[in-house]
C-alpha cells in the first residue's frame, strides 16, 4: 500500500516543483507590468497607466491557483476585494473610475508586494495538496463570485479575469495532476479535462453580457466535484474551498 501511495506521490511532488517556474514567470510578468504602471503614473500618462494595469492584472489572474492559499497575507494586499482599499482595485478605481493618475502610493505598494511575493516563490513549499485546493477554489470562484460581473467592473476587464483564471486552472491541472490521474482513473481525468474545456468555451463569449451565467455556474460546480473526487484517487485530502496558508 505504501508503495502504491509513493508511486502516486512522487510524480505529483515532482510536477508541483516543475510548476514553480511557471508561477515565478507569471508573477515576474505581473511585476514587470506593475513597474511599467509605476512609470506611467509618474509621467501622468493615463492611457499608458490603464494599459499597464490591464497587463499586470492578466498575469496575476493566471497565478491565483497559488496566491490565496500559499500567501494569503500578500494576496489580500495585492488583490483586496470587495474592500478595494489597496492593490489592484484601489488603483483601478482611480485610473478607470475617476480618470486620475495620482496613485503613486498605491502603485508603489503594489510593486513592493509583488516583489515580496516573487522572492517567496523561490523557497515556498508548493505542495500538491495546496495546489489542488487552489485549483478547486479558483474553479468555484469563477462560477460563483465572478459569474455576475466579477471583480473588475470599473475597468471592464472582468471577462478577461475569468479567461485568465480558467487558463491558470487548465495549465495547473495539466501540468501537475493530469498525467498521474490518467494512470489511476482515465475516465475521471477525461471528465475533468472536458469540464475545463467547457469553461474555456463559455468564457470565450464576445463580451460579459453574452456569458451564459447558468452554464458557467454549472460547469464550475461540476469541475469542483470532479476535482474533489480526484483527491482520493491521488491519495490527497478532500480539496477545500476555503483558503488557508499551506
Amino acid at each position: 500500500m505504501l508503495g502504491t501511495e509513493r508511486a502516486v506521490a512522487a510524480p505529483l511532488d515532482a510536477a508541483a516543483e516543475n510548476y514553480r517556474s511557471y508561477t515565478i514567470e507569471s508573477i515576474g510578468q505581473a511585476l514587470a507590468g506593475a513597474r511599467n504602471l509605476r512609470e506611467r503614473v509618474a509621467a501622468g500618462d493615463l492611457a499608458g497607466a490603464k494599459q499597464a494595469w490591464i497587463s499586470a492584472r492578466a498575469d496575476w489572474e493566471r497565478s491565483e491557483v497559488v496566491t490565496a492559499g500559499f500567501v494569503p497575507e500578500l494576496d489580500a494586499k495585492i488583490d483586496a476585494w470587495p474592500n478595494a482599499d489597496s492593490g489592484f482595485h484601489a488603483i483601478e478605481a482611480q485610473l478607470f473610475g475617476a480618470g486620475r493618475t495620482d496613485v503613486e502610493h498605491d502603485t508603489e505598494g503594489l510593486v513592493e508586494n509583488l516583489e515580496n511575493l516573487q522572492g517567496k516563490l523561490h523557497d515556498m513549499a508548493l505542495t500538491p495538496q495546496g495546489l489542488l485546493d487552489g485549483i478547486v477554489r479558483l474553479a468555484y470562484e469563477v462560477g460563483e463570485s465572478k459569474a455576475d460581473g466579477g471583480e473588475s467592473r470599473i475597468s471592464g476587464t472582468s471577462l478577461e479575469d475569468m479567461r485568465n483564471n480558467v487558463a491558470g486552472i487548465d495549465f495547473a491541472y495539466r501540468t501537475i495532476f493530469s498525467a498521474t490521474l490518467k494512470t489511476v482513473d482515465s475516465g475521471l481525468a477525461d471528465n475533468i479535462e472536458a469540464r475545463i474545456e467547457r469553461l474555456k468555451t463559455i468564457v470565450a463569449a464576445r463580451d460579459l453580457p453574452s456569458v451564459d451565467v447558468m452554464a458557467l455556474r454549472r460547469a464550475s460546480e461540476e469541475l469542483v466535484i470532479l476535482l474533489q473526487s480526484a483527491a482520493a484517487k491521488l491519495d490527497l485530502q478532500h480539496a477545500a474551498l476555503e483558503a488557508s496558508s499551506q
